[in-house]
């Protein structure tokens, strides 16, 4: 169990940090909660990741909403590719999003899934997941240029 736990506390905190902000190490701690309580349920291991990646996303917008807190987040503790200037600039600006459009950004730019499996993942319609990635992208650009 704890080898497990290793594995998946930073695939956790990759996918609820950039959402759930300042509350990233809640939302990673509620998603490991529900992951080890469901975890007789997951019929297929080979399904673990996409599982994990599913509730964790679901509970980094619950907890991001719960708390509706505006305070920057601290982004030095995520791992950073390349420039960390560049990484905190971008941290700044999704600050400025709200949870539900830094989801559709994590699961799309940074995830890299497609539109659909977003859609699975956050239990919404795959044109609304559209329309916010397209309205988070703009938002994402405009706070970028100011």
């Amino acid at each position: 169990m704890n080898d497990l736990l290793d594995v998946l506390t930073p695939y956790a905190g990759r996918i609820c940090t950039p959402i759930a902000l300042a509350d990233g190490p809640d939302a990673v701690q509620e998603t490991l909660v529900a992951v080890f309580r469901g975890l007789r349920s997951l019929k297929e291991p080979a399904a673990l990741y996409g599982w994990v990646r599913a509730i964790a996303c679901r509970e980094a917008v619950r907890v991001a909403r719960r708390s509706a807190r505006s305070v920057p987040a601290d982004l030095t503790t995520l791992p950073q590719r390349g420039d960390p200037q560049l990484a905190a600039d971008i941290g700044d600006v999704l600050t400025r999003l709200s949870p539900e459009h830094r989801a559709v950004l994590v699961l799309r730019d940074i995830e890299g899934l497609d539109e659909q499996s977003a859609a699975e993942l956050l239990g919404l319609r795959v044109g609304t997941v559209k329309s916010r990635l397209h309205r988070a992208r703009d938002s994402f650009r405009k706070a970028w240029s100011s």
